[in-house]
C-alpha cells in the first residue's frame, strides 16, 4: 500500500469517534435485545417486558444526548466527513427520541386490541429512531441516503403492520410505490450534482462532491449551471415527498388512514420533522448559494400546501384522513419558516429556531390528539369518524379535555402552544418580506379553525345516535392518563410561557 494511501486511511480512522454516536448505538443494542427477549422469555412475559425495554432504551439514549450536549466533538467532521454534529442536530435527536417514546406509548394502547406481533413493532421503531437521529447529522449524501432509506424501509413495514386489514395493506402498497418514486427523484438529483461537480472543465470541480462542504464550494462558483439547478430541485422534490408537501402529497390521506394509529403518529411527527431537518441542513449548507432556486421552489410548495391541505380537509369526517390533510397544511407553515430562514438570513437569523419551536409544538398537539384517537378506536383502526367522538366529553371528560387542547394547539388557538409556534413563523415571514406567503398562511389559519372545531364540537356538543349514548365510559390506565395530562398541560404551559424551550432552542 502506498504511504500516502496509508496516511489518508489513518487520518480517516482518527475521525471515527464512536462515542459521538452512543445514543444511536444504544438504540441498536436495545433493538437486538428485544429480539433476544422474545427467544428467552415465556410468551406471557414478553408482552410486559418488551415495551419496558423499548422505553428504557429510548430513555438511555436521551440521557446520553444530554450528557454530551456540549461535547468538544461539535463542529469537526467525523467518520471521514460522513457526520457533522451541531447543536441543531442535538435538538433534533432529542425531538426524535421524545416522539418515539410517545409513539411507543400509543402502541401500548393500540396493539393489544389487535392480534399482531409486538416485539417486531418496537424493534423496527427503535431502528427507525436511530436512523432518524442520524439524518440531521448527515454531512455527506451517502450518509443521508442510507439513513433516509433505513427510515423509509422501516415505514414500509410499519404502515402495513396490520396484515389482516385491507386498509393497512393498501396503505403499505401506496406508500411503497410513492416512497420508491421519491427515493428515485432524490437519488437522481444526487447523481446529477455529483456528476457535474466532477467535471474538470468547471471551476471548483471536485471528486468529493458527495461531501456537503465540498459541494457547497463548487455550487458557490457555479450557481447558474443548469445541471446544478436541476439536481438541487430534484433533491428538494424528493424531500418534499417525505414531508407531504404539495404537489407530492397524493399518498398522505390514504396512508394516514390505513396505517395503524401509532404509525400514523410516527409519520405525522417524526417523518415530517426529519424532512425539515434535512431541508435546513441543505438550504443552509450545500445549496446556500442557490437561493434563486430554493426560494421560489419552496415558496410554491408552501403556498400550495397551505391552500390544498386546508381546503381538502374541510369536507373530511374521517379523523385520520383529516390529520393527514391538516399535516399537509402544517408542512406549508413550516416551509414558510424555511423560506424565511434563507430569504434574509442576516435579518431573520432566528428563523430556524422558529421552525424547531413549531416542530415541538406540533409534536405536543399531534401526539395528544393521536393519544385520544388510540383510546377511542375500536375494531377497524382505519374507521374513525366524527360520529365515534359524539359525546366523548361525557364518556371521558379527561379525553375530551386532552382532545380540545391537542386540536386547539394544532389550530393555533391562544393561549395554546400552537398559537405561539404559528406566531413566530408569521413574524419570521414578515421580517423576511415574504408578504404573499404571510397572507396565504393567515388565510389558512382561518380555514383550519372550521374543520378542527368540527371535531371538538362532535366531542362536546353532539349527542350521537342512541347506540352512541349507550356506550360505556372509557377508562384510562394511570400511566396513559398521566401521559395525556402531561401533553395537555405542555400545550397550555408552553403557550403561556416559552422560557425553557424557547431559550434552549434560541441558543442553538
Amino acid at each position: 500500500m502506498p504511504p500516502e494511501t496509508l496516511t489518508a486511511l489513518q487520518e480517516i480512522a482518527a475521525t471515527n469517534q464512536w462515542s459521538a454516536l452512543a445514543p444511536e448505538i444504544t438504540l441498536g443494542v436495545a433493538a437486538l435485545l428485544l429480539l433476544a427477549l422474545e427467544l428467552a422469555l415465556p410468551k406471557r412475559l414478553v408482552a410486559v417486558a418488551v415495551p419496558r425495554v423499548a422505553f428504557l432504551g429510548l430513555a438511555a439514549a436521551l440521557a446520553l444526548v444530554f450528557k454530551d450536549w456540549a461535547a468538544p466533538l461539535f463542529g469537526p467532521e467525523l467518520f471521514g466527513g460522513l457526520v457533522r454534529q451541531t447543536t441543531d442536530s442535538q435538538i433534533m435527536r432529542v425531538f426524535f427520541l421524545v416522539a418515539s417514546a410517545l409513539v411507543a406509548f400509543i402502541a401500548t394502547v393500540v396493539l393489544p386490541k389487535h392480534k399482531v406481533p409486538r416485539v417486531e413493532f418496537f424493534h423496527v421503531l427503535l431502528v427507525a429512531t436511530g436512523a432518524l437521529m442520524l439524518l440531521p447529522q448527515s454531512n455527506h449524501f451517502v450518509q443521508l441516503f442510507v439513513a433516509l432509506e433505513t427510515v423509509t424501509v422501516a415505514l414500509y413495514i410499519l404502515v402495513a403492520y396490520f396484515r389482516t386489514s385491507p386498509f393497512s395493506l393498501e396503505a403499505g402498497l401506496k406508500y411503497l410505490v410513492m416512497g420508491s418514486l421519491s427515493s428515485a427523484l432524490l437519488l437522481f438529483g444526487i447523481v446529477l450534482l455529483y456528476g457535474v461537480a466532477g467535471n474538470p472543465l468547471l471551476a471548483g470541480h471536485t471528486a468529493q462532491a458527495m461531501n456537503f462542504g465540498e459541494l457547497a464550494a463548487f455550487v458557490r462558483l457555479n450557481p447558474e449551471h443548469p445541471l446544478v439547478v436541476v439536481g438541487a430541485a430534484l433533491v428538494l422534490s424528493g424531500i418534499a415527498f417525505k414531508i407531504g408537501a404539495v404537489p407530492f402529497q397524493i399518498w398522505v390521506p390514504d396512508v394516514y388512514q390505513g396505517a395503524p394509529t401509532p404509525v400514523t403518529a410516527f409519520l405525522a411527527v417524526s417523518s415530517k420533522a426529519a424532512g425539515f431537518a434535512l431541508l435546513l441542513v441543505l438550504v443552509r449548507g450545500p445549496f446556500q448559494a442557490l437561493a434563486h432556486v430554493t426560494i421560489p421552489l419552496l415558496s410554491t410548495f408552501a403556498a400550495l400546501s397551505l391552500l390544498f391541505g386546508n381546503l381538502a380537509a374541510l369536507g373530511q369526517r374521517n379523523v385520520k384522513r383529516l390529520m393527514g390533510l391538516s399535516g399537509v397544511s402544517h408542512a406549508g407553515f413550516l416551509l414558510v419558516g424555511v423560506v424565511a430562514a434563507i430569504a434574509r438570513e442576516d435579518a431573520v437569523s432566528w428563523a430556524p429556531a422558529a421552525v424547531y419551536f413549531y416542530l415541538f409544538t406540533y409534536l405536543i398537539g399531534a401526539m395528544a390528539t393521536f393519544g385520544v384517537m388510540a383510546h377511542v378506536s375500536v375494531g377497524d383502526d382505519a374507521d374513525q369518524d366524527f360520529r365515534h367522538y359524539a359525546g366523548l366529553a361525557r364518556r371521558s371528560p379527561l379525553l375530551g379535555a386532552v382532545l380540545a387542547c391537542g386540536v386547539g394547539s394544532l389550530a393555533g388557538i391562544p393561549p395554546l402552544a400552537g398559537f405561539i409556534g404559528k406566531l413566530l413563523i408569521f413574524v419570521a415571514a414578515f421580517q423576511a418580506h415574504q408578504w404573499t406567503l404571510l397572507g396565504v398562511a393567515i388565510v389558512a389559519v382561518v380555514i383550519s379553525i372550521y374543520y378542527y372545531f368540527g371535531w371538538v364540537r362532535a366531542a362536546f356538543y353532539d349527542q350521537g345516535s342512541e347506540s352512541d349514548r349507550n356506550v360505556a365510559p372509557i377508562h384510562l390506565g394511570v400511566a396513559a392518563g398521566a401521559t395525556l395530562v402531561a401533553l395537555a398541560l405542555a400545550a397550555v404551559l408552553l403557550g403561556l410561557y416559552q422560557g425553557p424551550l424557547g431559550q434552549w432552542i434560541a441558543t442553538r
